[in-house]
């Protein structure tokens, strides 16, 4: 099937969006008890541990870590060092969330969608089924629409605010792949009873279709896959995925990424480590982020179609995409969803509102904006 014919300008809107939100980060609101000190270079020095979900080596995603705590160390001054853990160094690499809450580690480079067992509505504040592009999802994310009073981050606040944790954006990373299979999919009724390892609300879409689905972190897809504990898998984009050598296994990688359009992950810090900081350093970590945001997005958009490329032709990967009648089916699945987490989870239905809400509000501006590729003939 072609491509769909349309493309929203909002694409371009989202690096400016980005860029905004890398120089405007200073501007939110800060976590109460922010001390009022003078000059960074007067201060004593501050060590924190930051657990990594994601391997350092790891495209995009490790070493928008590592640019991180580079970054903080040199506009501190080395007054603040955050410290880099590999996953696993310190806690399990998805179980950041009770150790940072407790105490036991300040802060980990990780993702809200990992915290689903605790609280489904998290996926919302990593990417979003059938969602938007980074400009409209960073959107949602950092200011509200219309009528409403809080933004998609300030709901995050909220619950994380009830185990100690404060929050900022982190990185973001353009569309994903919807997954790598050993064989070429011609019937959706191959995936009834098909083991897969699928990230944040996408799963509970797999389900709907009949797959078995199972979260784990990204160092341990490959050797599961391998022994056959899973059938398939998604992860990430090709140059993440190429690198943890899905392609040797499965060789089928199929389009579009329909459940991870756009992606934001984020700094879970310790709230009381957060309010003990300066107002200096508090500052010194929004702008470093920031500026991994636009970083990471710009990086990631512009390596792919590369990998994608190596991988044909050197690996043999063979790249299929969805036809439409199966993203509606998928589409129609992921609606069921909503319907049923938000009957039956009054958090889930109050973020997904939310987020619906603002989807509505923006689609405005979006349809104003929306363009062609092309207006010259073929």
């Amino acid at each position: 099937m072609k491509p769909s014919k349309f493309i929203g300008i909002s694409a371009v809107l989202g690096i400016v969006g980005l860029l905004a939100f890398a120089l405007g980060a200073c501007t939110e609101k800060a976590g109460g008890g922010a001390k009022q000190d003078a000059a960074v270079s007067g201060q004593e020095k501050v060590i924190w541990k930051m657990q990594s979900a994601f391997g350092s080596k790891l495209p995009h995603l490790g070493p928008s870590a590592t640019r991180f705590v580079d970054d903080v160390m040199v506009m501190s001054g080395g007054t603040l060092e955050i410290k880099f853990f590999e996953p696993g160094a310190l806690v399990p690499a998805l179980e950041c969330f009770d150790a940072v809450s407790k105490g036991s580690i300040e802060s980990c480079w990780t993702t809200p969608g990992y915290h689903v067992g605790k609280y489904p509505a998290m996926s919302f504040f990593t990417t979003v089924p059938f969602g938007p592009n980074i400009g409209e999802f960073t959107a949602w994310l950092w200011f509200p629409s219309g009528d409403q009073q809080k933004s998609g981050n300030e709901l995050k606040q909220e619950i994380y605010a009830k185990h100690n944790l404060y929050s900022l954006n982190a990185f973001a990373i353009g569309p994903e792949t919807s997954g790598w299979f050993r064989e070429e999919i011609t019937s959706l009724d191959q995936l009834k009873g098909m083991k897969m390892r699928f990230f944040g609300l996408g799963a509970k879409v797999m389900q709907k279709v009949g797959m078995s689905t199972q979260l784990l972190a990204g160092a341990d897809i490959y050797p599961a896959l391998e022994r056959g504990v899973i059938d398939a898998t998604e992860f990430s984009m090709p140059t993440i995925d190429m690198a943890l050598g899905f392609y040797q296994i499965a060789k089928y990688n199929y389009f579009p990424g329909w459940h991870q359009q756009s992606s934001i992950s984020e700094l879970l810090m310790n709230k009381d480590a957060w309010d003990a900081l300066s107002v200096q350093h508090q500052r010194i970590v929004r702008v470093a982020l920031g500026h991994q945001v636009m970083y990471t997005y710009a990086e990631s958009e512009a390596m792919n179609f590369g990998a994608m490329k190596e991988m044909s032709e050197k690996f043999g990967v063979k790249r299929r995409r969805w036809p439409d009648s199966t993203l509606k089916i998928f589409e129609e699945a992921w609606m069921e969803v909503v319907e049923e987490e938000s009957a039956a989870d009054p958090l889930f239905k109050k973020v997904a509102d939310h987020y619906f809400d603002f989807r509505k509000n923006y689609k405005v501006w979006k349809d104003a904006q929306e363009m062609k590729t092309t207006y010259l003939a073929n």
